[in-house]
C-alpha cells in the first residue's frame, strides 16, 4: 500500500491536477491509491506553491479536481457492476481486494440504507474504492447513486485538502500518521454527524402527520 502511495503521490508532484486526477480516478475502481494520502499532499503542494492556486482557491482546485476523479472512478466501477455482474467479483474482486465478503457486507448496507448506503460507504476504507460495483449490480437509479458519491466525495475530499494545506510544509514529517489517524478522525467525525442526521429524518418520516 506504501509503495502504490508513494508512486501516486511523485505522479501528482511531478503531473499536478492532472495526476491527481488520475490517481483518484483509479482508487474508485479498486486501486490501493491511499486517497487519505493523496489529498492531504495535494492540499500541501498548493499551500508550498507546487500545484496553482493560493489560499482557499486553490484548495477547491484540489476538492474539485479530487471528486471528478472520484465520480469518473465510480462511474466506471458501476459500469463494471452493471455489465460484469457478480461473476466479474468472483473472478477479479480479490486483485482489488474486493471479494465475496465485501460485497455480502454492500449488499447489507444497501438493504438497510437504501441509497444512502452509497455516502456511508464513502469513509469506509477499501469499500470505498469499489462500491459502485455492488451499486452496478443492485442496478441502483443513477441519480442518487451519482447524488450520494458526489456528497460522500466531495465531504471527504474537502476534509483532507483542507488538513493537508492547513499543515503545508510540515507534512512530510506527519504523513506516516495520516496513514494511522486522519481517514480514522474523518470517518469518526463525520459519520457520527450523518447518523444522527439520517435518524432525524427518520424519526420525522415514521411521526404521525398532525
Amino acid at each position: 500500500m506504501e509503495h502504490f502511495s508513494a508512486f501516486f503521490l511523485t505522479l501528482v508532484g511531478h503531473v499536478g491536477y492532472l495526476g491527481l486526477f488520475i490517481a483518484m480516478t483509479l482508487g474508485n475502481v479498486g486501486a490501493p491509491v491511499g486517497a487519505e494520502i493523496i489529498i492531504p499532499a495535494a492540499g500541501a503542494l498548493v499551500a508550498t506553491g507546487h500545484l496553482p492556486g493560493e489560499g482557499s482557491y486553490g484548495v477547491w482546485g484540489v476538492i474539485v479536481i479530487s471528486v471528478l476523479g472520484e465520480l469518473c472512478g465510480g462511474t466506471i466501477a458501476y459500469a463494471i457492476g452493471r455489465y460484469g455482474g457478480r461473476p466479474f467479483v468472483h473472478k477479479y474482486g480479490p486483485y482489488v481486494m474486493f471479494h465475496e465478503a465485501e460485497l455480502g457486507k454492500v449488499d447489507r448496507f444497501f438493504t438497510k440504507y437504501g441509497s444512502f448506503a452509497i455516502f456511508i460507504c464513502r469513509f469506509i476504507p477499501v469499500i470505498r474504492g469499489v462500491v459502485g460495483i455492488p451499486a452496478g449490480i443492485t442496478r441502483m437509479a443513477l441519480p442518487a447513486f451519482y447524488l450520494w458519491y458526489a456528497l460522500g466525495s466531495l465531504a471527504f475530499c474537502a476534509i483532507l485538502a483542507y488538513i493537508g494545506h492547513a499543515l503545508g510544509n510540515n507534512l512530510d514529517t506527519i504523513v506516516p500518521l495520516l496513514h494511522k489517524f486522519s481517514l480514522a478522525a474523518v470517518v469518526v467525525i463525520v459519520l457520527a454527524v450523518l447518523y444522527a442526521i439520517y435518524r432525524i429524518i427518520v424519526a420525522r418520516r415514521k411521526a404521525p402527520s398532525a
